[in-house]
């Protein structure tokens, strides 16, 4: 069923939103600024994947870029509905709305943006399940559709397409490459498709599980109840059933570097028992793999979500400092992340990490295993 979603639901979405995007995506923070600027006392449709036309004609619109540089450049807020209108002019055909292409980070807010400045309806559902680096590693590419043409805008107004047929890898380094000549952030439209590709290829209701994710955690704060029960609880119900703690401790170093219109990085956090254990973060924007004592507790496509150690905010890669007191958790993805054909796309070796893909719930089970 749709559902309107209005400005006073923002801090909530924006709070989940960056759970959900795994130490990446960007801050939701300046998107959520950018939705109020425009939205005002009006709302939004939220139209639910079920139920879409099959005819219907979606075009998603997103941000890229690294996540570091919009810390100080900050967008001027035209640019995604700019990229749609582009887009939609090189097709000769009008979007009946728009979604995300991932619902981590800024790229939950990015669609609000378009829908607030044109009326356009927004898809519950996205293309990553969380946020990922790059615009190849999305389920729409995974199982048969793809980014190509790309409709690309800079905040003075400068547009460019990229056409590269089924070449969504190639589609990716070219707009990337853009974008870092915009200065590190470019706006996107791209993986246009239909409402029976969204049924098929997409992950549904991802925009009210952020939702329902921000609201838990803030509830669970004002009422004095531990927000990570309410995490685990509000999962439960969903396709990210699991949720498992990986370390608690103090960020004791952190190594940051933009490079290649990427934020890449590691940060190491030592436990506050003073037993010498630490846990090993890497990030290419978003967290990738989390090695406990020089052993893999998670891996990339499972979230690895570095939180407040009390109240369960989520922090970025880009927000992570010296002395922070934090709680890392790993969250299970759908199962359709990690598929053979996915985990080829987005699983460990596309990071050109050696460590196969296990499932942080099954980490359990070996551990156990180990001991017995």
């Amino acid at each position: 069923m749709s559902w309107t979603l209005t400005a006073a639901d923002l801090p909530d979405l924006a709070r989940g939103a960056t759970l959900l995007g795994t130490g990446g995506g960007g801050d939701p923070y300046i998107g959520q600024m950018l939705v109020e600027q425009v939205l005002g006392d009006r709302g939004i449709t939220i139209l639910d994947p079920d139920e879409l036309a099959d005819d219907l004609f979606v075009i998603p619109t997103a941000q890229m870029g690294a996540p570091t540089v919009m810390v100080e450049k900050i967008p001027a807020g035209t640019e995604p509905t700019l990229a749609l209108r582009t887009l939609e002019q090189h097709l000769g055909r009008r979007a009946d709305a728009t979604m995300p292409i991932e619902c981590g980070g800024i790229n939950s807010m990015i669609p609000l943006i378009v829908a607030a400045e044109t009326g356009l309806p927004v898809v519950d559902a996205d293309g990553m399940g969380r946020a990922f680096p790059e615009l190849s590693m999305e389920t729409f590419a995974v199982y048969g559709v793809h980014g190509s043409p790309l409709a690309l805008a800079g905040e003075r107004g400068e547009t460019v397409l990229i056409d590269t047929g089924d070449d969504d890898r190639q589609m990716e380094w070219l707009a990337r490459g853009v974008t870092i000549r915009l200065g590190g952030v470019g706006h996107i439209a791209e993986y246009a498709t239909t409402g029976a590709d969204v049924r098929r290829t997409a992950v549904p209701r991802t925009i009210s599980m952020a939702l329902a994710l921000g609201r838990a955690i803030r509830e669970a704060r004002e009422g004095h109840r531990s927000p990570f029960d309410a995490i685990a609880q509000t999962l439960s119900t969903t396709l990210y059933s699991e949720v498992r703690e990986l370390f608690a401790g103090k960020v004791v170093d952190v190594e940051r570097r933009t490079t290649d219109g990427f934020a890449k990085g590691r940060a190491t956090v030592s436990s506050l028992d003073q037993d010498g254990s630490e846990l090993q973060l890497h990030f290419q924007n978003e967290n990738l793999v989390a090695r406990r004592d020089g052993e893999v507790v998670a891996i990339v496509p499972d979230l690895i979500c570095v939180t407040d150690i009390e109240s369960g905010e989520p922090i970025t890669t880009e927000g992570l400092r010296y002395g922070q007191r934090v709680r890392v958790l790993g969250i299970s993805t759908p199962e359709m992340m990690r598929t053979p054909e996915a985990l080829a796309a987005f699983g460990p070796g596309a990071f050109g990490l050696d460590e196969p893909f296990v499932p942080v719930e099954s980490r359990d089970l070996l551990a156990q295993h180990r001991t017995a």
